[in-house]
């Protein structure tokens, strides 16, 4: 849970931090929601100093709603590796991910609900497609690529993708020399 200043409709003073805030966790949510961890695992309230009383509430029915959830990647059914991985993945884009948010999903438009539209359209899925569930994807191959060479099928076995996106992303990453089609294995390794 992420708690900021003040609720975002009932500031009388809004600054870009809480926009900034409101984006990385909208962002936050899809990329969580992209790997398969549930984005209800993640929840951004604004409240004042003076709001003891409501931070408790909040407190209390976040904590309700991680408990029902279950625990982290048993909950989503996910196994302890597989998840393991997933997040190293991610934590090894986050610098990426942060340019990424910068340069192509900061919205001149300040108001909450300009932002939640933004991050359910169509245009925020594109840009999310192209740029980081893109890298996303290759970094996964590239991972379980170490631990020995697979073939299409199996890659997309193991990160749940269509044979045919994976096959997308194995010439991308061909082209950057990451990986190798290694022909006497029939199969895809690293470079």
């Amino acid at each position: 849970m992420f708690i900021g200043g003040c609720h975002l409709n009932e500031c009388h003073y809004i600054t870009d931090g809480n926009y900034g805030a409101l984006g990385m966790v909208l962002l936050c949510k899809k990329i969580m929601e992209h790997i398969g961890v549930s984005p209800e695992r993640l929840r951004l309230e604004h409240l004042s100093a003076g709001e003891g009383i409501r931070f408790a509430e909040v407190v209390n029915d976040f904590n309700k709603k991680v408990m029902e959830l279950g625990p982290l990647g048993k909950g989503e059914g996910i196994d302890e590796n597989a998840l393991k991985s997933r997040l190293e993945v991610v934590t090894n884009l986050v610098p990426y991910i942060r340019l990424v948010e910068r340069e192509r999903l900061r919205l001149p438009e300040k108001s909450e609900e300009e932002y939640r539209r933004f991050f359910t359209s169509d245009e925020f899925n594109r840009v999310f497609d192209e740029t980081i569930a893109e890298k996303l994807a290759i970094s996964q191959i590239i991972s379980i690529l170490r631990e020995g060479p697979l073939t299409t099928g199996e890659i997309a076995k193991v990160l749940g993708l269509t044979p045919s996106e994976v096959s997308r992303h194995l010439n991308s990453s061909s082209r950057q020399r990451f990986v190798r089609y290694d022909q006497g294995l029939k199969r895809y390794a690293l470079a």
